[in-house]
């Protein structure tokens, strides 16, 4: 990977680090505590991408991949977290089709309700419930690229240095990927912002 290097990573939930995580990876008896610590708030990013239906198998197939490659994860790059947002995506990509169509069914289910506020300054991120009406329409019709950043962004909250290390691609991709993205969905909602304000300096 190339482009800005990866800045000090986040604490991870099994310790001050990425390489707190360490041991729990190279004890496969241990592995358990990666699970418990990171399963839930993976098998809620791929709900909200695929629905509750595939959310289960995309989050088991996540940490059955990780195990498998435990061996290969890099704590100079990425936390834990990360690392393991990066492979549920990749197995999200293998269902591109399945969440297109999914989105474009909640693109008729109506507008997102009103929860008040500027229509410049909505919600700090993209939600499950804000995934309907014209803006699931717009992260349909994203390539998967950009829908992919722009998601990691809203939904897991990663930095562009995380999203680079997660996705494996040059940090200045993930800055080109997510302006293009911004700029088409809010053009798509008639001007409205769908992502934090000052989110342009988010990472």
């Amino acid at each position: 990977m190339t482009g800005k290097p990866l800045a000090a990573a986040r604490p991870d939930r099994l310790g001050t680090g990425p390489a707190a995580a360490r041991p729990s990876l190279d004890d496969p008896e241990r592995f358990g505590e990666v699970f418990d610590a990171h399963f839930a708030e993976i098998h809620g990013y791929a709900a909200k991408r695929l629905g509750p239906d595939a959310a289960s198998d995309i989050a088991s197939q996540t940490f059955l991949e990780a195990f498998r490659r435990r061996h290969r994860y890099d704590p100079a790059r990425a936390n834990v977290r990360t690392w393991l947002y990066g492979i549920a995506t990749n197995l999200i990509g293998k269902h591109r089709r399945g969440e297109v169509r999914g989105l474009r069914a909640r693109a008729r289910l109506g507008p997102v309700p009103d929860e008040g506020g500027h229509a410049d300054r909505v919600d700090a991120r993209v939600s499950a419930e804000g995934l309907r009406g014209r803006l699931a329409g717009a992260i349909a019709a994203l390539p998967a690229g950009e829908r992919d950043v722009l998601l990691l962004v809203a939904l897991a909250d990663l930095t562009h240095e995380e999203v680079a290390a997660a996705l494996d691609v040059p940090y200045g991709t993930v800055g080109s990927r997510l302006s293009r993205a911004r700029k088409k969905v809010r053009e798509a909602l008639g001007g409205t912002n769908p992502m934090r304000e000052g989110e342009d300096d988010h990472g």
